[in-house]
């Protein structure tokens, strides 16, 4: 083995000061990563042992019955109803047009203002109305002094009832008739007396011829007179003819002076009942004509409520039955009304059954267009379960509901989830339209610590 001469640089032996640092600090480094991995282990371990001892109380507490408050579900007789839709109309709508043409001068509503029956709502310019009244009056004036003079003629007076035998001149050719009957009667009867004597010798011919004469003028003298009287009559009654003309002439006049009046009150146009003006369709200065429309009226009291009926139903209604009813705008009130016809007829495309109602409306908070549920109560009640709203819980997500019903099951009282079908509510009772029976306990407390299957302990 060959020796080799090793020569030690002195300076080369010298420690390094930046290495020394950096072994150092490395040192320093592993010694936190040492401490701070232990405090982690701790913590963990600590963390640990709190998840047991919770899980613990947890597990305790699922061994304990939950405590809830019970009720029974309870049976009873409710109204029976069928519940349809529909919308609110007028009782009555009037389109008020004028009986006249004419240019406006007064429109003393506006909409939405109430009117009384016969109420102005226009007024036309009514001046040449004004004057043909003027005029027909002074034809009825004539009439009647036309009439008057005629009746004078005969000596009738105002109302006197027309007797041809009565006027003065009849009543003298009666008596001139009258006096030459009873002269013929006499010479007739003379004559006759001679003639029987003028046979026996007692009279002379001449003195039976004479008489014959005087019996024969008497005759002709009466008939003359009796002419002479159905003459008078005759034109008595001519006249009589001509009181009746110009009481005609009267009624004309009078039927023109109506005719005027009447135009003259048709420059205003008034409303036809009591009601609502829900539009006015003229302005002062405007010219109509009677198919213009200056306003409509709607009567709303009482109101009228059309109904849609399915076809389904319709044997279920009819005139007279009590209906109540609910709007949205006035969600806390019910209507009371009833059915006061019935369209005969289905409608082919709908299959739906036109009912109208009517609804007492004096306050004036239900207006035609509304829409509207209404209940049509019928005459037999039926049974229903009720069961006290708390127990109810209603998920908005899915509107469904549920309820605990409970149920003993091993010695114990446990709780089954039941879904139902929840009808009205009545106060702080809702009925349940399926899912629950007639003296069944339902949970009203707790229900939210609850689950199907769970063990609980009446309060």
């Amino acid at each position: 083995m060959s020796k080799r001469k090793i020569n030690f640089n002195r300076a080369a032996c010298r420690p390094n000061p930046v290495r020394v640092s950096l072994r150092a600090l490395a040192f320093v480094m592993l010694a936190i990563l040492t401490v701070s991995g232990c405090g982690s282990g701790e913590k963990t371990n600590a963390a640990d042992a709190t998840r047991g001892g919770k899980a613990g109380t947890a597990a305790a507490a699922e061994s304990r019955p939950a405590e809830v408050s019970v009720a029974q579900a309870t049976e009873r007789d409710v109204p029976s109803f069928l519940e349809v839709t529909g919308s609110l109309a007028a009782h009555e709508t009037s389109e008020v047009a004028p009986e006249v043409s004419g240019q406006v001068i007064a429109t003393p509503v506006d909409v939405g203002a109430f009117v009384g029956a016969n109420s102005v709502i226009a007024r036309l310019d009514d001046r040449d109305a004004q004057l043909r009244l003027q005029q027909a009056q002074s034809g009825v004036a004539q009439a009647q002094a036309d009439l008057r003079q005629t009746q004078a003629r005969l000596g009738l007076a105002a109302g006197d009832r027309f007797e041809a035998s009565s006027i003065p001149e009849a009543r003298a050719a009666r008596a001139a008739l009258d006096s030459a009957e009873a002269s013929a009667r006499l010479a007739e009867t003379n004559a006759r007396r001679y003639a029987v004597l003028v046979e026996t010798g007692d009279v002379s011919r001449s003195v039976y011829d004479n008489a014959r004469t005087q019996a024969e003028t008497a005759r002709a003298q009466a008939n003359s007179a009796r002419q002479q009287y159905e003459s008078v009559l005759n034109a008595a009654r001519g006249n009589n003819q001509g009181v009746a003309s110009d009481e005609a002439a009267v009624s004309t006049a009078r039927s023109q002076e109506a005719l005027a009046r009447k135009a003259l009150g048709d420059a205003v146009i008034r409303a036809p009942f009591a009601g609502y003006v829900s539009e006015r369709g003229v302005a002062i200065g405007e010219y109509v004509t009677p198919a213009s429309r200056v306003a409509t009226v709607l009567r709303l009291n009482p109101i009228k409520l059309l109904l849609q009926v399915p076809e389904t139903e319709a044997g279920r209604v009819r005139v007279g039955l009590q209906t109540s009813t609910s709007v949205t705008g006035y969600p806390d009130r019910q209507f009371a009304g009833r059915i006061v016809a019935i369209n005969p007829a289905i409608d082919p495309t709908s299959r739906v059954l036109s009912v109208e109602a009517q609804l007492e409306n004096s306050d004036n908070l239900l207006r035609p267009g509304m829409f509207a549920t209404a209940r049509v109560l019928q005459s037999q009640a039926e049974r229903g379960v009720f069961v006290p709203r708390s127990a109810v819980q209603i998920n908005p997500n899915t509107n469904s509901s549920t309820l605990y019903v409970l149920e003993e099951a091993n010695g114990e009282t446990i709780v089954r989830l039941r879904v139902v079908q929840r009808g009205s509510e009545e106060g702080e009772s809702m009925r349940i339209l399926s899912g629950v029976q007639d003296g069944e306990s339902v949970v009203t407390s707790n229900t939210a610590e609850l689950y199907d299957g769970a063990r609980v302990r009446r309060k």
